[in-house]
């Protein structure tokens, strides 16, 4: 039985969770909406994470090289 509220995730265990920006979001449950909400903050820590090494590296190789 399908479920009308859209409450059940249709992914199965150990499904490899995707997300594709500008995807249309209105066939997605709860659960699944969840999912890629956290699906994507994680991508956002792991993002500003690699962002600040670069700029820290960055910022060394500058101090080296002044004068």
């Amino acid at each position: 039985m399908s479920d009308p509220f859209g409450d059940e995730p249709r992914s199965r265990p150990g499904q490899q969770l995707e997300h594709q920006i500008g995807q249309d979001l209105s066939t997605l449950s709860l659960h699944e909406l969840d999912e890629r909400i956290a699906l994507l903050h994680a991508e956002i820590a792991r993002l500003e994470q690699t962002r600040a090494g670069k700029t820290a590296s960055r910022e060394a190789a500058a101090s080296v090289f002044k004068l």
